[in-house]
């Protein structure tokens, strides 16, 4: 067996954006301390909701950015990935938090249809046009790592959707100073529930599928199969694995049935290419001059069979519990 961890170029998000995260946190914190004074002042749900909503947000960035801080943590006896599993675990709970949030809005924004309440229209207006330029600057910090990171990627939604919410309240203080309908208060705040329903709903199915030790989405299985198959001397691969250590770090483990052995340049030539062509960052082979267990099968190639098609995610009789994946012909 070899393992080899493979660190060239990585790009560790937690290292890049904590100033992002420190001067997010600071404006976001300061910003709901004004927005909530000034939503009860003026009797206002949406800028309350928004206030809220915002602090939920500080909440998940203080999360966010405590996680990258102990992903940089050494691997312990008890813990030998470390704590990177950690960022996963707070983009989840991120998703959480924003619904949470979405929850009690609706719940408030209904109660205030029933019965609307007198609002100071032009209050709304100002402090919500603030919110729209502290939300878009802070999602701003975030943009460059967003298709990196889940977490990075959580914060600009985040924020996104604050800038959203806030413009949208923008224009309900505007219509209530016109026409004095005090009801389209609680009406803007649920219609911005809604569109941040929609908007978190990629980071919450994101989070659980990376949770569940799902293939990250950015990575071809079927293609990392391929290259695999395809390698002098490698008869056939069984047991392929890929699952995330963390938002930023992918995993992957196999066992290549190789009849002449193998040596230590090989493993390493094929984590660098399994780095850079498949953005995999901690590779384990497990080398095997015959396939003793009877589990890992021909695959056809020619006949179009490529895993993980039904045909070819088979479970061998002896060994009933163990997915099959087929390999080339020897």
């Amino acid at each position: 067996m070899a393992h080899n961890h493979d660190h060239h170029g990585h790009d560790h998000a937690h290292a890049d954006f904590s100033r992002a995260f420190a001067i997010g946190t600071a404006l976001n914190m300061t910003f709901v301390l004004v927005e909530g004074g000034y939503g009860f002042i003026a009797n206002s749900l949406a800028l309350m909701a928004d206030a809220s909503h915002n602090l939920s947000d500080v909440m998940t960035l203080l999360l966010a950015w405590g996680s990258m801080v102990l992903a940089k943590r050494a691997a312990t006896a008890r813990h030998t990935y470390g704590f990177k599993k950690g960022t996963i675990l707070v983009s989840l709970g991120s998703a959480l938090f924003l619904y949470a949030a979405i929850g009690i809005i609706l719940w408030e924004a209904i109660g205030r249809l029933r019965t609307p309440a007198e609002v100071n229209g032009m209050a709304i207006t100002v402090v919500a046009a603030i919110g729209v330029v502290i939300n878009t600057a802070t999602a701003l910090l975030f943009m460059a790592g967003r298709k990196d990171d889940l977490n990075i990627q959580g914060a600009f939604l985040h924020m996104a959707a604050d800038a959203a919410v806030s413009a949208g309240v923008v224009i309900a203080g505007f219509a209530i100073m016109a026409t004095g309908w005090n009801w389209l208060d609680p009406l803007i705040s649920i219609a911005i529930a809604l569109v941040v329903l929609v908007a978190g709903w990629g980071l919450l199915k994101d989070s659980l599928h990376l949770d569940m030790a799902g293939v990250p989405a950015h990575i071809e299985a079927e293609a990392v199969l391929d290259y695999l198959t395809g390698l002098p001397e490698v008869q056939c691969v069984h047991d392929l694995h890929i699952w995330a250590a963390s938002t930023t770090e992918t995993v992957l483990t196999a066992h290549l049935v190789m009849p002449q052995g193998s040596n230590d340049a090989f493993l390493h030539e094929t984590a660098e290419h399994l780095h850079h062509d498949f953005a995999i960052h901690h590779t384990t082979l497990q080398v095997e001059q015959e396939d003793m267990g009877g589990i890992c099968h021909v695959n056809n190639k020619k006949q179009g069979h490529c895993w993980p098609k039904q045909s070819i995610k088979q479970l061998d009789p002896q060994h009933p519990t163990t997915p099959t994946i087929k390999g080339k012909h020897p």
